[in-house]
């Protein structure tokens, strides 16, 4: 045998041969088609990619850094949809946000709320006992604060996320953000009757203040039914939601301004 068919012979039997450089590329893509055998590139199960999206989503839900996005809204934007929230008879507040709902509407609203309750509910009743007995001395209760931070951050809060379940549980197509936008905005009315409030005198607080929580009541419940339906299955829902602002109205009065 000549030299020159040694040259010839396969050697990739043999045991140092080194393999052809395969295109990193090329390879991947291979890897991706699912091709078996010689494919270098390994992949994991199918589940992992799942897996580690759910729990990317679930991250979001409790980082600060998801919802900045709902508090980067304009002033004028802030003030037509507060002005939007006293004419609950159009019913149209979630055509109006479009696909831009905000969450600074519902925290500056719930704060200024807390504080205006919890000023006039002392300003009210001092105001009371001076006229029955002079000799009274002003004195601020922090209970006030806490009743008032309880009762409003709770209400704006957890309403929204139980209607939202409940909502989704029926298989309607809700938005968490979407409600706390718009129960934020709702609450708005009750500020300006803070003021009002402090008239001394009992018929007329009882006036306004059931003025002001219908007022809020239909601006939730119209709203609602445009964007949900107003079928006979969530009928009960929508007089849930009516009675549920009433009756945070109707703590504000006995609470605050007995």
């Amino acid at each position: 045998m000549d030299e020159s068919s040694y040259w010839n012979l396969p050697t990739s039997h043999l045991l140092g041969s080194v393999p052809a450089v395969v295109n990193e590329e090329s390879e991947a893509s291979y890897g991706r088609r699912g091709g078996g055998g010689r494919g270098y590139q390994t992949l994991g199960p199918p589940t992992e990619g799942f897996e580690q999206q759910s729990q990317n989503s679930w991250k979001g839900v409790f980082s600060i850094s998801s919802y900045t996005q709902y508090f980067d809204v304009d002033t004028d934007v802030v003030v037509n949809r507060l002005i939007s929230s006293f004419y609950p008879a159009g019913g149209d507040f979630f055509n109006k946000i479009g696909a831009n709902p905000d969450l600074y509407g519902l925290i500056w609203i719930t704060t200024t709320l807390v504080f205006m309750l919890a000023a006039f509910g002392n300003c009210a009743t001092y105001l009371i006992q001076k006229r029955t007995d002079r000799t009274t001395s002003w004195s601020f209760d922090v209970g006030y604060v806490n009743a008032a931070a309880c009762g409003i951050y709770g209400y704006s809060l957890v309403v929204p996320v139980a209607f939202y379940f409940l909502l989704r549980y029926l298989g309607s197509n809700a938005s968490l953000i979407r409600f706390w936008c718009m129960w934020g905005y709702s609450l708005s009315i009750f500020i300006p009757t803070t003021f009002l409030l402090l008239i001394p005198v009992e018929i007329l607080r009882w006036i306004i203040i059931l003025i002001a929580g219908t007022a809020s009541s239909c601006f939730v419940t119209l709203n609602l039914i445009s964007y949900i339906g107003g079928s006979n299955d969530l009928r009960m829902m929508m007089i849930a939601a009516f009675l549920l602002q009433m009756a945070l109205a109707i703590f504000i009065k006995v609470w605050f301004f007995p």
